[in-house]
């Protein structure tokens, strides 16, 4: 099995910290992953964007990925071209309301969530991309939720350490989010 995601968004939203934490969070698992990402200079409002592969076995797909399995969109600016990227019946999470979850193709199966307002719920402001990640994770249950928090621990930096409690329950309420949604 592979499988893929595209993440889009803009600086500062937390999308290159996102696909780095599931790409570790696979490779702690026992799983194979590659990371490709592309970012504009900015530090906020520039394009972010990132392609993580995972698979059970070595990879044949390269994390420059001309189809995918499932995309994050956390933004609506710097998505083009992502959507077209999909493959029929692939996985589409929406932070809405920055993301119309009723824009995208009818053969995608798109799901939403506010990663924003569900971050300030659980006070952590700063943690929309984790609220993402963890709804991302509950429907697709690419990693175990324990291993993204652990991922995510050990990728911030000695500065912003004081943000891990913050980020596990944005973790968390993005998967409580989606909690009894199927795919």
């Amino acid at each position: 099995m592979e499988r893929e995601v595209l993440v889009t968004g803009i600086g500062g939203q937390g999308i290159q910290l996102l696909a780095k934490t599931l790409a570790l969070a696979a490779t702690r698992e026992g799983q194979y992953a590659m990371l490709a990402a592309d970012y504009g200079g900015e530090m906020r409002g520039g394009p972010s964007k990132a392609g993580v592969v995972i698979g059970d076995a070595p990879l044949r797909a390269l994390p420059i990925l001309p189809s995918a399995w499932s995309a994050i969109f956390a933004h609506h600016r710097h998505t083009e071209g992502v959507e077209e990227r999909l493959r029929p019946g692939a996985l589409v999470l929406a932070n809405t309301p920055l993301v119309d979850p009723e824009a995208f193709r009818d053969d995608l199966r798109v799901f939403a969530v506010d990663a924003v307002a569900v971050a300030r719920r659980v006070e952590a402001p700063n943690a929309s991309g984790f609220v993402l990640l963890g709804a991302y994770n509950a429907l697709t249950a690419l990693v175990g939720a324990p291993a993204l928090v652990s991922a995510m621990e050990e990728l911030l930096p000695p500065y912003r350490r004081q943000h891990a409690p913050a980020n596990a329950r944005a973790l968390q309420a993005g998967a409580d989010a989606l909690r009894g949604v199927t795919v």
